[in-house]
């Protein structure tokens, strides 16, 4: 199977690397392109170990550095700036970019009737009205690879008909570094508290945007959008243990949850492999240590960012861009140093008060909305700072 891996030097790339170095069987898997921003000696590194064909560098200083270095080693690699290119190559694409940059990685390989391997939800969930109807190009499908959609993915294959059986889809969160800790405790946190996350190893902002429960509240857009699940059938529930990655209730009273310890090595070898299992393993449980598993309603008043993640869910429309989007730039600035962690959620409801109401059905459209909401989410964050 030819892989492409977008976003490589990051935590979903290197650990969807790790998956295929664990196959070993030759020719199993090829990773046919590698994509990253600008960490040049990281993507040499890996450029060097497994020979793909390309090499996508988004940052021209960094890909002409990459270039040279590459022409002396590993001559045949190209090194080129248009990440849409991994999906020509590729049978399956592993799109692991932070934020809104990914979007154009989703709608290519969904174009080129590729498989989508999706950690980048931020994509799906600004420009789901316009990614919708390219899942149905034939080949494009799209498996989860975060951990609680990828758990629901795994859920489902026990209904023959899940828009009919399901009664609600329960995402579990793990409440971040700050589970249990009230608002007004929480006014000075640092940056550092915020990234010392319980269980899960991540890139920064997810990790902030976990510490907030936006990456819960995201989430809940994406399940809606990856499932066809209304909002009213699907509840978040804090389960510190991380070890039942999410569930599906259905309408006969049943509820199948799918369990692991905490490795997001799992759900990239699921994607991977789909619809077969991987003949490795990764997270297996030892029952007779797992004690307890113990769940939780979230503190919605002290972590606001989740509701506003439903409301403008419900919304619809380009709301979810606008939610992505002002997530993004409070986030860079608290990240930054610049607003405080308990700002981040005022910078954005005063942003989404200015949501102009549009119905995207073109990327421009997208394109547009998140250019709005950052300028807005812009000026409140300057306001603070």
């Amino acid at each position: 199977m030819r892989v492409a891996i977008a976003g490589s030097t990051g935590s979903i790339g290197k650990q969807t690397l790790d998956v295929v170095r664990a196959a070993g069987e030759a020719g199993k898997y090829q990773v046919v392109a590698l994509s990253a921003n600008s960490s040049v000696d990281e993507v040499v590194a890996q450029a060097q170990s497994f020979k793909p064909k390309v090499v996508v560098i988004a940052d021209p200083a960094a890909r002409k550095k990459v270039a040279e270095r590459l022409k002396l080693s590993d001559p045949k690699i190209e090194v080129v700036d248009d990440a849409t290119q991994l999906a020509t190559l590729a049978d399956v694409v592993v799109n692991g970019v932070v934020g809104f940059a990914g979007l154009s990685v989703t709608m290519s390989t969904l174009k080129g009737g590729k498989r989508l391997a999706l950690a980048n939800k931020e994509s799906l969930i600004a420009a789901g009205p316009v990614v919708a109807p390219l899942r149905k190009i034939a080949g494009a499908e799209i498996i989860p690879i975060d951990s609680e959609h990828c758990a629901i993915h795994q859920c489902l294959r026990s209904s023959q008909n899940y828009a009919r059986d399901i009664s609600r889809i329960l995402l579990t969160a793990s409440g971040g570094p700050f589970r249990g800790r009230s608002a007004k405790s929480l006014a000075n946190v640092s940056v550092q508290d915020a990234l010392q996350h319980p269980t899960w190893s991540m890139g920064p902002k997810i990790t902030v945007d976990s510490s907030t429960l936006m990456n819960k509240g995201l989430e809940v857009i994406e399940a809606h959008e990856l499932f066809g699940v209304s909002y009213d059938a699907i509840s978040v529930v804090v389960h510190q243990q991380s070890i039942v990655h999410s569930m599906v209730e259905f309408r006969d009273g049943a509820t199948i949850a799918q369990l692991s310890m905490p490795d997001m090595k799992l759900p990239i070898a699921y994607a991977l492999e789909f619809p077969n299992r991987s003949a490795d393993s990764f997270g297996a449980i030892d029952w007779a240590e797992l004690s307890r598993l113990d769940f939780e309603k979230p503190d919605r008043d002290t972590f606001r960012c989740l509701d506003l993640a439903y409301q403008a869910g419900r919304i619809g429309g380009t709301a979810p861009a606008w939610l992505s989007a002002a997530n993004e730039i409070a986030v860079e600035s608290f990240l930054a140093e610049g607003v405080k962690w308990n700002q981040i959620a005022s910078i954005i409801e005063s942003t989404m008060q200015h949501h102009d109401g549009q119905i995207p059905t073109t990327v421009d459209d997208i394109l547009e909305a998140d250019r709005l909401a950052r300028t807005w989410a812009a000026k409140m964050v300057a306001k603070i700072v």
